[in-house]
């Protein structure tokens, strides 16, 4: 359907515009006046073009007959004016309708019986053509205020007491989004007014729009691979970004914010990252996500090390639901190694963020897939923890010469310790698809890990502040934070999962194995890796 307007076109442009859409098959028409020109507020005619979308339908019929299918424009807000206005502004309907038009495509609406009553009076009046409405999906908060704002649309009280309280979350904005307008177009289509149809505006982002089919079970749901191991952002700036530092993997929100100010942003290698800079924290307001109330019901209070060390043991194996570094539950492939992190903690390495080995999953893997299909993905084992100074210096002289481990090791007032010779980024997840060069979206470099180090801190001490000053459990967790070492620890041998943990477990009498079973995970038993490829049984 080509959409066709009034405004900047003078007849002889329409009519090239109409000739070509002929010559090239094109039957449909959506015939409209349009919005003012890009500076200028009010809508003015060109000379030797048509003044309104009624002289436009006129002419389409004078030159080309019965040949094309002609839209025109309806709003259904129309109705709550007073009477006299929306009465005239249904006869102005009425008359593109009787100079030809086929149907009419509505102005996007989020009120279904402002809709139904337009319709009912649009009846009354004597229009009988289709009428089709006009959806618009809920992307974004931004986007969604910045479409109603343009088209004049006005938003009921109700939703918008459901969407304003996550304007920072556009994830749950659309998730919420999704179900308002499926409702909306429920209640439409069982109106019994005689709506067969809709039309949605995708604003060139078909995801929110494949959703709300699903959701009204118009199209069968299809589970899809996701592009990338962690999620896109909607912002179009944004759009070909392919690479990020590991270290944010729980925090995405607050990398996103920390990087918006970018011209532009990485993707194929990283390159230089030390320009342009992370946004300081204090522009950025960190937080943890839990109320004091909300924490100490997730944590309890912890007045021990042995209480820290349990809370982060029970975390990895899903008995509490979040950490301060971590607002959801574990990830699918946290719970791989689950039991080898839980076992770490209860040694006093306390895990923030981790990932297994992986050597040439499919991409369509339930746990590990990501990419186009017929792909194969690839992860270094990742570690990243907070210790103790002792404890780490142990650490480091049993990997001293093991060349296949790379660490970082920062501390709350910045003393540095690694065994990396090089600034630059080391790929930590790859991946390898038909037709393209290898993916590398995730990675481990040194000046990220050191604006990351400052948040890391900063979420301990927001932990420590839920509870009274000078209490056990704010002084032990301060304490913490003010003398353990942050470390991110890669091994290289992507080939052997339990690798990375064997340095750990040395002196502890533990195997890296562990002797239990595997823990199932959604439904399925990861049992490791059979030549190269994760291998798993249904549970």
């Amino acid at each position: 359907c080509m959409h066709l307007t009034c405004t900047n076109m003078p007849q002889e442009k329409v009519d090239v515009a109409l000739k070509e859409a002929r010559a090239n098959g094109c039957r449909n028409i959506l015939a409209l006046r349009g919005d003012p020109p890009s500076g200028q507020e009010e809508w003015t005619s060109v000379k030797g073009g048509f003044q309104h979308g009624i002289d436009l339908v006129r002419h389409i019929r004078r030159e080309h007959g019965d040949y094309f299918d002609v839209a025109v424009a309806g709003f259904p807000q129309t109705i709550q004016l007073p009477e006299a206005e929306a009465k005239q502004e249904m006869q102005w309907l009425k008359e593109k309708c009787d100079a030809g038009a086929n149907f009419i495509f509505t102005q996007m609406f989020y009120d279904a019986d402002v809709f139904i009553r337009w319709v009912k009076a649009a009846r009354e009046a004597g229009i009988t053509i289709p009428i089709v409405p006009g959806i618009n999906p809920i992307q974004t908060w931004n986007g969604f205020i910045r479409a109603t704002s343009l088209s004049g649309t006005e938003i009921p009280q109700d939703l918008m007491d459901i969407l304003e309280p996550h304007k920072n979350n556009d994830e749950k904005v659309r998730e919420l989004g999704i179900k308002i307008v499926a409702d909306l177009c429920r209640k439409i289509l069982n109106a019994d007014i005689g709506i067969k149809g809709l039309h949605f505006y995708t604003m060139n982002l078909e995801k929110g729009t494949k959703m709300l089919l699903e959701e009204l079970n118009f199209v069968p749901r299809v589970e899809t691979i996701k592009p990338l191991p962690w999620r896109q952002s909607l912002t179009p700036t944004r759009r070909t970004e392919t690479i990020r530092p590991i270290f944010w993997a729980n925090r995405t929100k607050s990398y996103l914010s920390r990087t918006e100010n970018w011209d532009e942003y990485p993707n194929g290698r990283f390159g230089d990252s030390r320009s342009p800079a992370y946004g300081e924290l204090d522009g950025y307001g960190i937080w943890i996500k839990q109320t004091p109330e909300e924490g100490r019901k997730i944590w309890g209070t912890p007045t021990t090390l042995d209480d820290i060390k349990s809370l982060f043991a029970k975390f990895c194996s899903q008995q509490i639901k979040a950490l301060p570094w971590s607002d959801q539950p574990p990830s699918t492939e946290m719970l791989v190694i689950g039991q080898q992190l839980a076992r770490m903690n209860e040694l006093g390495y306390l895990t923030i963020n981790s990932q297994p080995a992986v050597n040439g999953a499919r991409s369509d893997d339930k746990a590990f897939g990501w990419g186009p299909k017929n792909g194969y993905v690839y992860q270094k084992a990742y570690l990243e923890f907070f210790v103790h100074p002792d404890q780490l210096q142990a650490l480091i002289k049993r990997i001293e010469r093991d060349t296949n481990v790379t660490y970082y090791a920062i501390n709350k007032q910045g003393d540095l310790k690694t065994n990396s010779t090089s600034e630059g980024p080391t790929a930590v997840t790859w991946g390898v698809f038909p037709g393209k060069e290898v993916v590398q979206p995730t990675i481990v470099e040194a000046v990220s890990f050191m604006a990351w180090k400052d948040e890391a801190f900063e979420l301990g001490c927001q932990w420590a502040k839920i509870y009274e000053p000078g209490s056990p459990s704010r002084k032990l967790i301060e304490g913490i934070m003010n003398e353990y070492f942050l470390v991110n620890f890669v091994h290289n041998d992507f080939h052997d999962r339990e690798a990375i943990f064997r340095p750990f477990f040395v002196d502890s009498g533990l195997k890296a194995n562990g002797d239990t079973e595997t823990p199932a995970v959604n439904g399925i038993k990861v049992n490791g890796f059979v030549n190269g490829h994760a291998t798993a049984v249904r549970a």
